[in-house]
Order: C-alpha cells, then sequence, then structure tokens
C-alpha cells in the first residue's frame, strides 16, 4: 500500500508501514475504517461506456469479477484494461482458455490481469493441499493432475499477467499483486509507481476499489 506525495513535479511513493503484512494491514483498516479516510482515495461515477475518450488521454478500463460470465458484456471504449481477478469460478483450465479467448475478440491496445481467489489453480501451495486432501468444496478442481495447471498462468496469451510484478505501457508504471487477507504478496512495489492492481480491498474498506492510481 502506498500513496503518491508530488515532489517538483514527480510523483514520491510513500509505503504503508503494513505493507509487509497484507492479513494485518486489512485488519487494523478494518478495524479503524469509520474513522480512517485514506487521503489518496477519491470515488469516481462511472461513465457511459461509449462516451467519447478526450483527445490526447489514455482510457484504462477497470473490471473483476467476471467469474467466467463473460458473454454479452457490453464493453466501454478504451486504450487499457484492467481486470483485477475472479475471471473464473474455480481456476479450471477450461475456465482460464474461455477467458482468454474472450479477452482475445476484445480492442484494447493492452489487457492486464491479476488473479483472485477464485482463481485456485493459480495457488500452487493451494493446490498441492488440495489433491492430497481430495477436499469436498471443490471436486473439480482436487480431481486435477497437477501437470493440468501446472502452468495454468501460460494459458492467458491475450494478456499481461501479473502477479508481484509490474509492466510499463504507454509510459504508465503499474505492478500487480493478487494477494487477499488470509495471503501475502512475495513483493513491494517500488518509487515511481503510477497504478496499483489487487483483488483485496483498499485501505479502509472492507470492499474494493481494486485499482489504486498516484497523480
Amino acid at each position: 500500500m502506498a500513496h503518491g506525495i508530488p515532489a517538483q513535479g514527480k510523483v514520491t511513493v510513500a509505503v504503508d508501514e503494513y505493507s509487509s503484512n497484507p492479513t494485518q494491514a486489512f485488519t487494523h483498516y478494518n478495524i479503524n475504517q469509520s474513522r480512517f479516510q485514506p487521503p489518496h482515495v477519491h470515488m469516481v461515477d462511472p461513465i457511459p461506456y461509449d462516451t467519447p475518450k478526450p483527445a490526447g488521454h489514455t482510457r484504462f478500463v477497470c473490471i473483476s469479477d467476471t467469474h467466467s460470465r463473460t458473454d454479452g458484456i457490453q464493453m466501454p471504449y478504451g486504450d487499457i484494461l484492467l481486470h483485477t481477478g475472479d475471471f473464473t469460478e474455480l481456476g479450471l483450465p477450461s475456465e482460464v482458455k474461455k477467458f482468454n479467448d474472450w479477452l482475445g475478440n476484445l480492442p484494447y491496445e493492452y489487457k492486464i490481469v491479476i488473479a483472485g481467489n477464485h482463481e485456485l489453480t493459480f495457488d500452487k501451495e493451494f493446490m498441492a493441499d488440495l489433491v492430497k486432501q481430495d477436499y469436498y468444496r471443490f471436486p473439480s478442481v482436487s480431481k486435477l493432475k497437477p501437470e493440468d495447471f501446472d502452468n495454468v498462468q501460460s494459458l492467458l496469451t491475450n494478456s499481461i499477467y501479473l502477479q508481484d510484478s509490474e509492466v510499463t505501457v504507454k509510459g504508465f508504471r503499474i505492478y500487480g499483486a493478487p494477494w487477499f487477507p488470509g495471503l501475502g504478496s512475495k513483493g513491494a512495489p517500488k518509487g515511481g509507481l503510477r497504478g496499483a492492481l489487487k483483488h483485496g480491498p483498499e485501505a479502509g474498506s472492507a470492499e474494493a476499489p481494486r485499482v489504486r492510481w498516484n497523480s
């Protein structure tokens, strides 16, 4: 967690004291959210999907939680698509392939994706335990063999997949981490960040937004 502090025309990223422990951060800010107002969080009203883009601007389209239900979705005009997780129900390879096919038919110049808690197969440690236990809550997942999901991220050929990593597109440096309360992130973004994607809630709220921008 971080926020931008303008300094001589540049942006400096100050790292939150709880960044190294996401679970502690969620607990702290969830308890204090009634009196905690993050100064860097600004609510934005959605615009109609067909609103023309102003000249000289880059438009980001931010979505999440499509859960394999992308048929018939009318997507807004834009340059860069950000999907912040839960694009499947269980992370089955067939679901990932369907999502990837959908991405391939979208006109955005860049498509950036992170996993959510529904992408079970993207968490190798969780899957290792699940396969051993044949956990009854996810019978279709527990029946998968390790080779079925060993490199499931590679199925996302029509997007840039971020997992505790970053990418720079059209001059915007974007970091993505799929952690949520109970799991940790392997890395933290360094200075100069313009956008951060995550599937967990924003500091100070029990719900998302899941995309945070520095000015």
